[in-house]
């Protein structure tokens, strides 16, 4: 019986833990089988997978790092299952909107927080903003880059207490004033930090993530039968709950 086997192991990017777990507890509802969910910054999942972690799928913030793997031989194909987009987050104090979000961030006064490049791709995609500032203004990569604190996703970033979402928790304790991270981040900093400010990036900076799902090359049959559920419109369904982008559910045409 399904129930007697093994739990399969989904390693997945920490965006995905509200998620995934529903959709976790979506599948052991249907078809008995127990899954073990374990989430954090993707680079270094993908360090842990690399190096002989146990894991039958990975649901990566990005599509680079399980595509790595799958280069390596050691997962399937790399299979777009949803997607993202960054936002600020931003102090109540702040003055800030999306017309004057560059300023702002490139402002002395405000401590710009991001995630750690590499070791997780919201940092990465922080980057990503910075380059696209370059265009607008001559010298603000430079200038973002070496100001942005690496408060998240690093292998020695100091985590928030449990259940907190980390974002809001380093705003609401000043590690930070603005803080660039991802747009799912919304409820759970609302429910959690009712004063600070989400501000949309503007078109000009605005940078999407695209997330990529892969079996591991030795995982069991079951492992596919989940990833088929995340695929599926019923797994799908759920990520749009959480503020998910998700590529294979039907475009609505009305």
């Amino acid at each position: 019986m399904a129930a007697a086997l093994p739990p399969i192991r989904l390693l997945a990017a920490g965006s995905l833990r509200a998620a995934l777990g529903e959709v976790a507890a979506a599948y052991e509802a249907k078809t008995g089988q127990a899954i073990e969910l374990v989430c954090g910054a993707s680079g270094l999942l993908k360090e842990r997978i690399a190096q002989g972690e146990a894991a039958d799928l990975f649901a990566s913030a990005d599509l680079g790092n399980p595509e790595a793997l799958a280069k390596a031989g050691l997962a399937g194909p790399v299979v777009l299952f949803a997607r993202n987009e960054l936002c600020a987050f931003a102090r109540p104090e702040v003055q800030v909107s999306p017309e004057t979000l560059l300023e702002r961030m490139l402002d002395p006064a405000i401590k710009l927080g991001t995630s750690t490049p590499k070791a997780d791709p919201s940092g990465d995609y922080a980057f990503q903003v910075f380059a696209r500032a370059e265009v607008l203004q001559a010298g603000a990569k430079a200038a973002l880059e070496a100001k942005a604190l690496q408060l998240t996703g690093g292998p020695a970033s100091l985590a928030a207490p449990f259940g907190v979402n980390v974002y809001g928790h380093k705003l609401a304790t000043g590690a930070a004033d603005l803080f660039l991270a991802y747009r799912t981040n919304t409820a759970a900093i609302a429910r959690e930090q009712p004063g600070l400010q989400p501000v949309r990036l503007p078109a000009a900076l605005s940078v999407g993530a695209d997330y990529g799902l892969t079996v591991m090359a030795e995982a069991s049959p079951n492992a596919g039968r989940l990833a088929m559920f995340i695929l599926s419109r019923a797994g799908q369904e759920i990520l749009a709950k959480h503020g998910f982008a998700a590529p294979t559910l039907p475009r609505d045409t009305n």
